[in-house]
């Protein structure tokens, strides 16, 4: 049997983190429980009233953050306030699969498309890896804006 899987990122600044990676990858903010959004409705405004309607003192409001995939086929993603910041090298990164169907400089050129829209969203170009057949089809290292490595592929 398998299992539901959620991917969670320490932050120093969720609600911001969420942001840029529901940007990169299309997901959504959820709603607050037992609040039905308006389909023009800003889930995070409706988290702010929910939170304050709660009685949820305003310095704990960033607290934490989550995304889905609007269509469920990805995993949910959860950002979590911590008090330390980023100090080493990602053991698990996600991968952004931006162009698994294209090949040589065609594939690259997707790949760039990609990486300066992600910076334009705050994301941070690190390295670029051109093919080498018949091991790699070529990749861009990015960084999101609080350092976390991820690739484009």
């Amino acid at each position: 049997m398998s299992r539901e899987m959620q991917v969670t990122f320490d932050a120093a600044d969720p609600r911001s983190l969420s942001t840029f990676w529901r940007d990169a990858l299309g997901y959504v903010h959820p709603g607050p429980p037992g609040v039905q959004l308006a389909p023009d409705a800003d889930p995070l405004a409706a988290w702010d009233q929910f939170l304050e309607s709660a009685g949820v003192p305003e310095g704990q409001r960033n607290s934490a953050s989550a995304l889905e995939d609007p269509e469920g086929d990805g995993p949910r993603l959860f950002f979590q306030r911590v008090p330390e910041r980023k100090s080493g090298k990602n053991r698990v990164h996600l991968d952004i699969r931006a162009a698994p169907e294209l090949e040589g400089d065609e594939r690259m050129s997707a790949l760039e498309a990609e990486a300066a829209r992600l910076v334009s969203l705050g994301g941070v170009r690190v390295r670029r890896f051109d093919p080498e057949p018949p091991m790699s089809q070529g990749f861009i290292v990015m960084n999101d804006p609080e350092g976390n490595e991820f690739c484009l592929d």
